[in-house]
């Protein structure tokens, strides 16, 4: 099942580790820590990540560039595991020299990512709320210039083919068999651990703010916010879900904001510098409150995920990150840069799965909150 995962990331109290400088503009994107444990859950040697971190430091930093030289005939980035480079995505290759004059690789695309992102969002209009169970979501594919319709395997019906058929009116649409089970938020009941609780939810939190944090947006039920140790810590000033999955919280009560993610004692705490946005195929990690430290890469971008009962999350960004019950709204991290608040998922962290989360920026954006940061 998809489920929705909650906790907080402002704490009463924590240790800034005493090596912490600021960062070089060379700086990967992972401290020695971070990174041994991206590679256990990569499965990559030390070298290997260490190579892979130093590629995703340098094309996230060039997707601006890559993207202006691109103009009118942007189609899409990602970043290539095999070859470590940054790709653009051109509809014409009439910017093909100047988009590798910027350090990038091209490949030719159908359709231009202005396109494509009208093409979802007309799916995303015509899909409404009746969306049958079996289908998971979907999600504009720039390689193939379709939007990818993802229905569970074994559960195609004739009700999943009239939705495909309707949706498919935005224009090209590709149905994929994805995992049997279903997205679902990750919230939680009551139970131990470093969490924050609205009534009898846990929740975890994302990342700090000044004058609170951010978090899932699910996790939102107004009145008293209370921290991991039962204090009051504050409230929600704002959340929205579903179509969004994001809330924030303001502070007080003696307790205060720090741009640190927890590491849970796998990893040293990290400090948060910025929220630059890692580019798909990125690797990625996740704190939360039930099943702490994990990592994965960025798999999608601008996704929409169905939660059942008419219940759809828009703008999401899919992760192999695994999560749990819980583990709603915690932190997703790529080094020191902020990319997003934990949503929902399929799965678990024993036998594996797949998480989504709501874009941080956009959080900010939303509310015009400042991030905290080292």
């Amino acid at each position: 099942m998809k489920v929705l995962l909650a906790a907080v990331l402002v704490v009463s109290a924590v240790t800034v580790p005493s090596q912490a400088v600021a960062a070089s503009p060379d700086q990967p994107l992972a401290v020695p820590r971070q990174a041994a444990a991206m590679q256990q859950d990569l499965g990559l040697t030390e070298q290997q990540m260490k190579q892979r971190l130093q590629a995703e430091t340098a094309a996230a930093k060039l997707v601006p560039a890559a993207q202006r030289a691109a103009g009118a005939a942007f189609g899409g980035a990602w970043f290539d595991a095999t070859t470590q480079k940054l790709v653009i995505g051109l509809a014409g290759q009439d910017r093909a020299a100047a988009v590798k004059a910027t350090g990038a690789q091209t490949v030719a695309v159908p359709v231009t990512a202005a396109a494509l992102d009208r093409r979802k969002a007309a799916v995303d209009k015509l899909a409404g709320k009746a969306v049958p169970d079996a289908v998971s979501g979907w999600a504009a594919d720039p390689r193939t210039g379709s939007v990818v319709i993802n229905v569970q395997a074994g559960k195609r019906s004739a009700a999943v083919d009239a939705f495909v058929a309707r949706v498919a009116k935005a224009g090209a649409v590709t149905v994929r068999e994805v995992a049997a089970q279903a997205p679902q938020t990750f919230a939680a009941g009551t139970v131990g651990g470093d969490p924050y609780y609205v009534s009898n939810i846990r929740c975890s939190i994302g990342f700090s703010v000044h004058g609170g944090f951010v978090t899932a947006g699910h996790c939102g039920r107004g009145g008293t916010v209370r921290g991991w140790d039962g204090s009051d810590m504050g409230s929600f000033r704002g959340w929205s879900f579903p179509d969004n999955d994001y809330g924030w919280v303001s502070v007080g009560n003696g307790w205060w904001t720090v741009p640190v993610v927890l590491g849970w004692g796998q990893v040293s705490d990290q400090l948060v510098r910025g929220s630059w946005e890692a580019p798909v195929g990125s690797s990625v990690c996740r704190s939360g409150s039930t099943t702490h430290w994990h990592c994965g890469q960025i798999l999608a971008k601008n996704e929409t995920v169905n939660y059942g009962n008419g219940q759809l999350f828009h703008g999401a960004t899919k992760t192999s990150v695994c999560a749990e019950g819980g583990d709603s709204g915690g932190s997703f991290i790529t080094g020191d840069q902020a990319q997003g608040v934990t949503s929902g998922g399929w799965g678990n962290c024993s036998s594996g799965g797949e998480t989504w989360f709501q874009p941080v920026n956009e959080i900010l954006s939303a509310y015009g909150l400042t991030l905290h940061t080292a």
